[in-house]
């Protein structure tokens, strides 16, 4: 049966949108692309493009916008929100390894877009029995250490795969695209994995803190909008993603490294072209 394509848009957020600022989402727009085509949708089946607009205003009426903010955006209101007809969008701040918050949030849209999906399994908890797990992609496995990169200076996020929910490890199994979760329904350090017990109706996360994991109860539930963002806005639940990546941080030395490797290589390649170019207009 075909799959309905599904359209995703960067889009930039600040007063005065520069031509630096273009040019980064364009770049992080084809990380995205190649990520989703060549590692999400196969895993997924899911069938999307990821496009670059220069404003809200150029944005096509399908589209499922990813905005970036060049300007402050509270970050309680940073993630996936559903706007008034019940569509998801993302608001992402424009900071230190933004492109990881980009990635996390284009895959978590495209593999639940209304935030509400859950499947069932066994608990991390051994008194609790058979919940309701709610599919968020990336949280597992969010924290800038577990990224990967593409067109090798574009950091993207780490995702886990539909057997993470596997009732019991098996040797050979993927739980995750980069092969770092060893067994169903565990968490990495900086990652957490929520879940809904339908005995007491309360909600629940597993949570790795600097390597230590433990299962806390979500007290306070925040009222807005879909289960995941209900859940991700809730006091206590990690955001780290949001928060930018701190400049001294491996990943992001690493990239900006191969960044200026590939800079050589491309004006290289850009100068070889425009040569032919010049040679089709002296003939």
């Amino acid at each position: 049966m075909p799959t309905l394509t599904a359209h995703v848009a960067l889009v930039p957020y600040a007063t005065d949108i520069t031509l630096d600022f273009l040019a980064e989402l364009a770049e992080v727009s084809a990380a995205l692309q190649k990520q989703i085509t060549r590692d999400v949708g196969p895993i997924w089946d899911i069938d999307a493009t990821v496009d670059m607009f220069t404003s809200l205003e150029s944005l096509p009426l399908d589209y499922w916008p990813v905005i970036v903010g060049n300007e402050p955006i509270p970050d309680q209101a940073l993630g996936i929100h559903l706007d008034e007809f019940n569509q998801p969008f993302a608001l992402v701040a424009r900071r230190p390894g933004w492109s990881i918050t980009a990635s996390h949030e284009t895959i978590e849209m495209l593999v639940d877009p209304y935030g509400n999906r859950f499947v069932a399994g066994q608990s991390p908890d051994p008194e609790q029995g058979r919940v309701l797990f709610l599919v968020e992609a990336c949280d597992p496995c969010e924290a800038a250490d577990y990224a990967y990169t593409i067109n090798n200076n574009i950091l993207v996020s780490d995702f886990y795969t539909p057997h993470y929910f596997d009732p019991v490890a098996a040797s050979g199994v993927r739980y995750d695209y980069q092969g770092q979760i060893e067994a169903p329904r565990t968490v990495l350090p900086g990652g957490y994995l929520s879940w809904r017990n339908p005995v007491d109706g309360r909600y629940y996360q597993l949570r790795d803190i600097d390597g230590n994991s433990q299962i806390v109860v979500l007290e306070e539930m925040a009222r807005r909008g879909s289960i995941r963002e209900a859940i991700d806005h809730t006091p206590g639940t990690p955001r780290t993603i949001y928060g930018g990546i701190p400049e001294r941080t491996e990943p992001l030395v690493t990239v900006r490294t191969r960044a200026a490797g590939m800079r050589r290589l491309t004006e290289s390649w850009a100068a070889s072209l425009r040569g032919q170019i010049e040679s089709y207009r002296r003939s």
